[in-house]
């Protein structure tokens, strides 16, 4: 009986994770909104009703992409971060691990961090993996705070009581002013990387590598991260 179980549980993740390739082909071909279980079926010789039973509608199939596409990126952000020495280049290293995967991937990138898909609202599976690289970036900013310290950014009166919840929220053992820099950044990380992958940055940057690493020591300065050794 186990070897049995074994064997059907082993060709469910051989089936599901060809649904997952065709789908992610399709997504490349058609984008998100096109994505298509009958499709993905004929294009695996399968009926529609085996497919269901492995992903019973388009947004279960879809939401099984994204968790893979989140979990991807932040495996490919938590490895630069270890391979690197201190907070500062921590960063900047996860930093460009995002740039680099999304470059690498640029069709779940944009299924993660472009355009909303019609129909189609995440549900809270899908926060963990979300959450990440978020998560690597307040790590390695609380790390330098515990330890060689932080350059703490400045902060309005008026903006005080929303860093206060938001730090509550994410990072109750940061200074307010930390957490707000680290959401600023945050955001400006991935609107950095959106606009080299969809073509913002046509005409306008052409050392982009270059660019980019300076992009994101200005960000690990603004969260108030210095170089040098921890």
């Amino acid at each position: 009986m186990s070897t049995a179980h074994g064997a059907r549980a082993r060709a469910r993740m051989e089936v599901t994770a060809a649904i997952k390739d065709e789908a992610r082909r399709q997504l490349a071909a058609e984008g998100a909104a096109r994505l298509s279980l009958r499709a993905v079926a004929r294009e695996l010789g399968m009926v529609s009703s085996a497919l269901y039973r492995y992903f019973p509608s388009r947004d279960d199939l879809l939401t099984a992409l994204i968790i893979d596409a989140y979990d991807s990126l932040g495996e490919s952000a938590e490895s630069a971060r270890d391979a690197a020495a201190a907070p500062f280049e921590h960063w900047v290293a996860v930093c460009q691990a995002v740039r680099r995967w999304a470059l690498d991937h640029p069709h779940e990138y944009a299924l993660i961090y472009g355009s909303p898909v019609p129909g189609y609202t995440a549900p809270d599976v899908t926060v963990p993996a979300a959450a990440r690289v978020g998560l690597l970036l307040i790590g390695i900013t609380r790390d330098a705070h515990h330890g060689p310290g932080l350059a703490r950014p400045s902060l309005s009166a008026e903006l005080r009581p929303e860093a206060e919840r938001m730090a509550a929220d994410l990072a109750p053992d940061l200074p307010p002013e930390v957490v707000a820099a680290l959401v600023a950044a945050w955001a400006q990380l991935y609107g950095l990387v959106g606009f080299e992958l969809f073509g913002q940055f046509n005409r306008v940057v052409e050392d982009r590598e270059t660019f980019f690493r300076h992009a994101a020591e200005q960000l690990a300065r603004g969260v108030g991260l210095a170089p040098g050794p921890v």
